[in-house]
């Protein structure tokens, strides 16, 4: 996916893109071509430094530079080669805006880092320097805002924003709304807790000490991260198809599409 796009290149959009893929597959059958129609020879010559320095970034695995390259929005196309590396983070806010709880995913397992406890600016750095793709939801109007307001965090990593990506294929709504949508189920103990509820979780918290507050909080937070792969696994992959072909029924998964458990 990453090294069949062309969406970076200078007058590059969608349906240019399109167009190049029917004679090119890939960065490599670019460079081997000699001409391309639409591309002056001294155009086509800049477009091949660009994709050579975007090889190179790739084996030095400065993902930061191709988070510069690529537009915002189309981070998700680096999802598949970097989904095994990827931090799926999501935060909790307290009553007063602050941030109480950030999660994160790695794939395999959740850590959760809470105000007052292990919450500070130089453990979660620490800790996103070993990822090389950020995905959330809504993360790029909420968390991340949130996030470097609070810490100072640089965030120059590729960032997928999995409400934008689940727009792109008709799925709208909060994460909540999606999904139900898509099926996914949460445990019984905060299957009705929202965005609010966590906060007044925390509030609670603080005011009793109560460990079942805290550990449902846990619990909705670690829910959150977790289903953001499942999400991405399915949505990702349905939007490529939408991007590649138009005929594709949007919003629609097929029966064998990965389900969280």
């Amino acid at each position: 996916m990453l090294r069949q796009s062309f969406i970076f290149l200078p007058g590059v959009g969608e349906h240019r893109e399109r167009q190049l893929w029917q004679r090119v597959a890939d960065w490599n059958s670019f460079l081997d071509a000699k001409r391309l129609p639409g591309f002056s020879e001294r155009i086509k010559h800049g477009h091949d430094q660009t994709i050579l320095r975007l090889k190179d970034a790739i084996y030095a695995d400065d993902t930061a530079a191709l988070a510069n390259a690529f537009p915002s929005v189309e981070h998700w196309r680096m999802y598949p080669d970097y989904r095994d590396e990827a931090a799926f983070l999501d935060i909790e806010t307290g009553p007063a805006g602050d941030v109480s709880m950030v999660g994160v995913f790695d794939g395999r397992e959740t850590k959760t880092f809470v105000q007052g406890v292990n919450l500070d600016r130089q453990t979660l750095l620490d800790e996103l320097q070993r990822y090389k793709l950020l995905v959330t939801f809504n993360g790029k109007s909420f968390d991340v805002p949130v996030l470097k307001r609070w810490f100072r965090l640089p965030f120059t990593m590729p960032h997928v924003d999995l409400r934008h990506v689940c727009a792109s294929i008709g799925l709208t709504g909060g994460l909540k709304t999606i999904e139900k949508t898509m099926d996914i189920k949460r445990p019984e103990s905060i299957k009705h807790v929202t965005g609010q509820d966590a906060a007044e979780l925390w509030r609670c918290w603080k005011a009793t000490r109560d460990k079942d507050f805290f550990d449902m909080l846990v619990t909705y937070n670690e829910e959150d991260c977790v289903n953001l792969k499942t999400i991405a696994d399915r949505v990702v992959p349905q939007l490529w198809n939408s991007v590649r072909r138009k005929d594709v029924v949007v919003g629609k998964f097929p029966e064998n599409s990965p389900q969280h458990t």
